[in-house]
């Protein structure tokens, strides 16, 4: 149980928050409603073997790195709380559970999971070589809601994908900011990050956009499946979160950096999970009237 305790703190498993509600955001408006207790209980179990494989190899890809960085070093696996075998074997397993949960779903899930199992295990080979790394990172948490759409529906449309891209600029915009913390081990370590290349101010300005661009995205997906006043509001109030994220932060003072990327991106994930259940709540109320 000690070692299952420095397993969890070490994957920061509670950071699921920003990647499970987005996966039921998708389940929810491909089913229009709520699931199957099937497809919910496999779609649930496939975000957490997902995330804790991605987790797991960026730990143990990424060992030498983070004994290296004083921002890391405390962490198990440099400490030597955790070995490099227990991370390798969390992986395995992990991408074990993620492939029954892909065959208890459909076909095309199945179909589709090497293509997703590539770019989780990518992503921490990336800052080696380009600074592109945070983008890759926004894919692979953009692929949890188009993945819960497939497994409801068994089929792949440009809804999902457009809901995945907001996702997958949100997340990239985020870890921009995080990534500040690093600027000089990037630097001195060669590493390719945003922040290292084109600085502090560039980075606040470009993630930004980002999330501009992930309002759209929102609002794009709101229109084209037709979603009423709680969605609208939940989009409203993400918006505002975003604002309020981006003013917590200077070029010069990244003090309340943890506030802005722990506490407000978790708010902005449930916030529109809860805000599209109720709409689709009182859509079925509504109908059902």
């Amino acid at each position: 149980m000690s070692k299952l305790r420095l397993f969890l703190e070490a994957i920061k498993f509670e950071h699921t928050i920003f990647a499970l509600p987005f996966a039921y955001l998708g389940m929810l408006l491909a089913a229009q409603g709520w699931p199957t207790w099937h497809q919910f209980i496999w779609i649930t179990v496939a975000m957490g073997a997902a995330r804790t494989l991605a987790m797991a190899l960026n730990r143990v890809i990424d060992r030498e790195l983070d004994a290296a960085n004083p921002r890391t070093a405390d962490r198990a696996v440099p400490r030597g709380l955790l070995r490099a075998r227990d991370m390798w074997l969390a992986s395995g397993l992990s991408l074990v559970v993620l492939t029954i949960a892909a065959w208890q779903l459909n076909p095309l899930c199945l179909v589709l999971l090497p293509g997703a199992v590539v770019v989780l295990g990518v992503y921490s080979y990336t800052k080696r070589f380009t600074w592109l790394s945070h983008a890759v990172l926004g894919v692979a948490d953009g692929l949890a809601p188009i993945g819960a759409w497939v497994g409801v529906t068994g089929e792949l449309s440009w809804p999902p994908l457009v809901l995945g891209l907001a996702v997958a600029v949100w997340i990239a915009g985020f870890d921009l900011l995080y990534a500040c913390q690093d600027i000089a081990f990037d630097q001195s370590a060669g590493l390719y990050s945003f922040p290292a290349r084109f600085g502090v101010r560039a980075t606040l300005w470009t993630s930004g956009v980002l999330h501009v661009a992930t309002v759209v995205l929102l609002i794009l997906v709101g229109v084209v499946l037709g979603l009423g006043l709680p969605y609208w509001l939940g989009v409203l109030g993400a918006a505002g979160l975003l604002i309020y994220e981006h003013s917590l932060l200077r070029p010069n003072d990244l003090s309340r950096l943890d506030l802005a990327f722990f506490n407000v991106n978790g708010y902005i994930a449930v916030l529109l999970f809860v805000a599209t259940g109720a709409d689709l709540a009182v859509r079925a109320w509504w109908s059902s009237s």
